[in-house]
C-alpha cells in the first residue's frame, strides 16, 4: 500500500490537470443537481412535493424555494468564477456580480414556465402514447432534458462558467439526451423517446420542432479543436420541422427550411429548402430460410409478403 500511495501522490504532480490540490474549491455537482430539483418544483409546483401544496401557502412556498436556490446558486457560481479565472478572487466585487446574475436569472423564470408549458403540450400533441399531461411532466425524459437545457441556457447567456454544463451533463447522464447549454431552442419543442440525441452548442432550433431518438445536430468536423471555439459549426432547424430517428444533420452552414421532414437515418451536410421531404432509399433486404438465401425481388415474384415493424 505504501508503494501505491507514493505512486499516486507522484502522479498528482506529474498529471496536474486531473488533480486539484491546494487550489480553490470547485463547484459541487450534487449541489448543482439540487438546484435543478428546486427549480423543477418552482416550474411545476405541486408535482414533485411529498405533501399537498395548498393555495394559501404558495407565496411562502415560492419565497422559501427562491431563497434556497439563490443561496446555493450564488455559492456555486462564485466557485465556478474563481476556479476558471486566476484573476478572480472571493471579494465584494464578485459577490455583487453573482448577485446581479441571480437577479437576471430569476427574472427569466416566468418565461421558462411559459416555454415549458408549451413543451408539455407539444409532447401531448405529438405522442399518441401519452394519456395525460401529468404523465408527461412526471415521467418523460425528453421534457426533463428540455427543462434542464432551458435553465442552463439562461445561465450560459449570462456567461456563468461550468455550472450550465454540469446541469446539462447531469440530464444527459440520466436521459441519454445530450443538449449543450449554448443551443438555442424555440417554443413548443418535442423530443420523442430521446435516447441518443445530440444537440451541439451553436445549434438553433425554431418553433414547433419535433425530434426523435438518435438524432444528431452536430458539427462537420472537430479536428480543429480549440481553434473552432466560438465558430458557428452546428445547423439551424427552422419552424415546424420533424426529424426522424437516426438522422444526422451537420455543419454551421446547414439550414433545414420551414415545414420540412427529415426521414430516419438521413445524413445531411447541406441546406434543405422549406417544405421538403428528405428520405433515403430503402436498402435491399435479404431473407434467410433453412434452404437458401432469397432476394426481395424473388419474394415479390412469389407473392410473399413480409412486414417489418
Amino acid at each position: 500500500m505504501e508503494k501505491i500511495i507514493n505512486e499516486l501522490i507522484e502522479s498528482y504532480g506529474s498529471c496536474g490537470v486531473t488533480a486539484k490540490i491546494d487550489t480553490n474549491l470547485q463547484p459541487n455537482r450534487e449541489t448543482v443537481v439540487h438546484i435543478i430539483k428546486l427549480l423543477q418544483k418552482l416550474i411545476f409546483p405541486g408535482f414533485f412535493e411529498q405533501k399537498k401544496l395548498k393555495k394559501e401557502f404558495v407565496r411562502y412556498y415560492v419565497g422559501e424555494i427562491l431563497e434556497e436556490i439563490r443561496y446555493n446558486l450564488e455559492k456555486q457560481m462564485k466557485k465556478a468564477f474563481i476556479c476558471t479565472d486566476e484573476n478572480v478572487c472571493d471579494n465584494e466585487e464578485l459577490d455583487k456580480k453573482v448577485s446581479e446574475i441571480s437577479d437576471n436569472f430569476f427574472e427569466k423564470l416566468p418565461m421558462l414556465r411559459d416555454y415549458l408549458e408549451l413543451d408539455v403540450y407539444a409532447a401531448y400533441a405529438g405522442d399518441p402514447a401519452a394519456y395525460s399531461l401529468d404523465e408527461i411532466i412526471y415521467s418523460y425524459p425528453g421534457l426533463y432534458a428540455i427543462m434542464v437545457a432551458r435553465i442552463a441556457h439562461e445561465l450560459y447567456l449570462l456567461n456563468v462558467p461550468l455550472v450550465p454544463r454540469i446541469m446539462t451533463e447531469h440530464a444527459h447522464g440520466i436521459t441519454g439526451i445530450d443538449i449543450h447549454p449554448g443551443a438555442t431552442i424555440g417554443r413548443h419543442f418535442f423530443i420523442d423517446h430521446g435516447t441518443g440525441i445530440v444537440i451541439g452548442e451553436t445549434t438553433v432550433i425554431g418553433d414547433h420542432v419535433k425530434i426523435y431518438q438518435g438524432v444528431t445536430l452536430g458539427g462537420l468536423s472537430t479536428s480543429g479543436g480549440q481553434s473552432l471555439k466560438g465558430v458557428r459549426r452546428h445547423p439551424t432547424i427552422e419552424d415546424n420541422v420533424t426529424i426522424y430517428s437516426g438522422a444526422s444533420i451537420l455543419g454551421g452552414e446547414t439550414v433545414i427550411g420551414k415545414g420540412s421532414v427529415i426521414g430516419g437515418n438521413a445524413f445531411i451536410v447541406a441546406s434543405v429548402k422549406p417544405n421538403t421531404r428528405v428520405t433515403i432509399k430503402n436498402p435491399e433486404l435479404r431473407y434467410q430460410n433453412m434452404d437458401k438465401t432469397v432476394h426481395t425481388e424473388e419474394l415479390e415474384q412469389n407473392n410473399a409478403w413480409f412486414y417489418v415493424i
